[in-house]
């Protein structure tokens, strides 16, 4: 896999996020759109593939090819740069700060959003005969997962609510460790089996992620479900983005920086050492 190690990707993290905090506006939104929708399509894969085989964990086996596509394009999630951004704020680059950061996150959403929604419009023509006849097997099926994650939570409460919020920061602890895994090889095979692994955990588990849902919920809803966009928001998309923030920016990208870009005992040891030994040195 040509393995690169801790202490040299997570460099590569700090000024991916110092990189994605300065692009300029037109590609940030390019590659966010390009991002969402080409994610949006590797979901109608999982969710074909349920179907047909009556599997889901077959489904979850094969969705990492869309993360893998689209991360090898250079294309941005809203997951990604949750936990890649922040890190150039935290190594203090110049110019980088929280007016920034939060410019990017828009965007980045904003770019995701309109992804997502245009595979769901070619996805829902292609399920319903250009929206003339009733969806199929896997139409149904994004209506009745759209059902089941937000009334099927709203059913619980402030208990349910929390459980989308806590699915969020396990999703994107998961995905954002898959960000980082196109890091630490420097071959494609090396980066698809990096990145392949977190992904089907987050999958496989059910766990939720803030792009998946800006296509899972607007499909549904095309194809059916009984839910209205106020229940889509509070029900799973608010918790679910608030979730991801904290998977992403706490157990990925802050644990890695602290660990392995600026270790607690190299910095113990070296304030130890007398200034005429560590010259010597």
């Amino acid at each position: 896999m040509s393995y690169v190690k801790p202490n040299e990707f997570v460099k590569t993290m700090v000024d991916a996020g110092e990189s994605k905090l300065f692009m300029a506006t037109r590609d940030v939104l390019i590659r966010a759109f390009m991002a969402g929708a080409i994610l949006a399509i590797a979901v109608a894969l999982a969710v074909t593939a349920a179907v047909q085989t009556g599997y889901p964990i077959v489904g979850a086996l094969i969705f990492p090819v869309g993360f893998c596509i689209l991360n090898l394009l250079g294309f941005d999630l809203l997951t990604g740069v949750f936990a890649l951004v922040p890190l150039a704020l935290f190594d203090k680059r110049p110019g980088a700060n929280v007016n920034g950061l939060l410019k990017n996150w828009g965007l980045v959403a904003l770019g995701n959003l309109a992804g997502a929604l245009f595979s769901a419009v070619m996805i829902g023509i292609t399920l319903t005969y250009a929206f003339t006849a009733e969806p199929t097997a896997v139409g149904k099926a994004f209506a009745k997962a759209a059902e089941a994650r937000t009334l099927g939570f709203a059913e619980y409460g402030l208990a349910g609510w929390f459980t989308v919020f806590v699915k969020g920061i396990l999703c994107n602890w998961m995905v954002s460790i898959g960000v980082v895994g196109a890091m630490y090889s420097k071959t494609v095979g090396g980066k698809v089996i990096a990145m392949w692994m977190p992904i089907l955990i987050f999958f496989g588990l059910v766990f939720e992620h803030a792009v998946v849902n800006m296509y899972l919920f607007p499909l549904g809803m095309m194809m059916g479900a009984p839910i209205t966009i106020g229940d889509w928001l509070f029900w799973n998309e608010i918790p679910v983005i608030l979730g991801n923030i904290v998977g992403g920016l706490l157990l990925t990208g802050t644990v890695l920086y602290a660990t392995h870009y600026k270790p607690g005992a190299l910095r113990s040891a070296a304030a130890k050492i007398p200034s005429s030994e560590a010259t010597s040195a």
